[in-house]
């Protein structure tokens, strides 16, 4: 016997502002549970000690959260010189405490430039990723060290905002993948006393800018219209794709997982619309022919 849906289906992607102390996964069940949603999830977990921008996936827009992990992020940092903890911010355990010796402005940002561009950066223990199907911040729990690879990631942009005689507060712009608490530690170590994260917070995402998002207050103050009308729809994130347009039967075709003939020049993967309507993602090739990949079913 089917069970009955307890939610309802809510396609669509929330801005949340994500609060200081708060998971990421606990602040995904709040707003679940406050938009009465069937299917939610985040794309790129921000840390208990980090605030701001979290995009939240519902229904159908789940199928774009690996297009939003993807891009390109900015945050605002304050890196507590002279502090080392196991976890790399203000929440870990001091395992190192050192001197912080005077530094100029002009030797911070000589410092700062080499961390610019594309670099190799060491994941972090204290993280999701995967060792032998345990993520390893479950093995650093337990006082284990894995062995981990450096991963190429790139730095855009490092400036320093300001700083004091142990606190610099840095303007980050990077790309996936980037840890925020090992690039401190890294930087901390270049001056010679070592670093942590004090505070962490995320600006943007991609297009997507903390200007445009809602805190849970905000949301919590609003009636069920205001809720919807608060959510980006879901082939926004995929706006840089080409769009192909298609009438009303050859969008029944597409529905069906068939290809097309169509005559259009583009090439590659391109968005799917049909009087207005976003079908999905598919691939056009050099004959013409269009080929669905991804179908979205954006009807409640």
């Amino acid at each position: 016997m089917a069970r009955n849906k307890k939610g309802r289906d809510v396609h669509g992607i929330l801005l949340l502002d994500k609060s200081l102390g708060v998971s990421s996964n606990r602040a995904l069940q709040e707003v679940k549970r406050l938009y009465n949603a069937n299917k939610a999830g985040h794309t790129g977990s921000l840390d208990p000690l980090a605030t701001g921008l979290l995009p939240v996936c519902f229904g159908e827009a789940t199928k774009v959260s690996a297009y939003l992990l993807d891009q390109d992020k900015r945050y605002h940092v304050v890196v507590q010189l002279g502090i080392v903890t196991d976890t790399g911010d203000a929440e870990g355990v001091v395992i190192q405490s050192s001197p912080v010796a005077p530094f100029t402005k002009s030797e911070l940002e000589n410092c700062l430039k080499a961390f610019v561009g594309p670099i190799d950066q060491v994941p972090p223990m204290y993280s999701a990723l995967k060792h032998q199907g345990r993520k390893l911040y479950e093995y650093a729990r337990d006082g284990l060290t894995i062995e981990r690879k450096p991963r190429r990631i790139t730095i855009y942009q490092l400036e320093l905002i300001e700083y004091n005689q142990d606190q610099l507060m840095l303007d980050v712009h990077c790309s996936k993948g980037t840890y925020i608490r090992t690039l401190a530690e890294d930087i901390g170590q270049a001056l010679g006393c070592g670093g942590s994260v004090n505070k962490l917070r995320r600006l943007t995402v991609g297009s997507f800018s903390i200007n445009q998002a809602h805190t849970i207050e905000q949301l919590l103050e609003m009636d069920d219209e205001q809720l919807l009308q608060s959510m980006i729809a879901v082939d926004n994130p995929l706006s840089g794709m080409p769009a192909v347009n298609v009438t009303a039967e050859q969008a029944k075709a597409i529905k069906h997982g068939q290809a097309l003939q169509i005559d259009n020049s583009v090439q590659g993967m391109v968005r799917i619309y049909s009087q207005e309507s976003f079908l999905g993602l598919g691939e056009m090739f050099l004959d013409g022919k269009l080929a669905p990949k991804k179908l979205f079913h954006l009807r409640g």
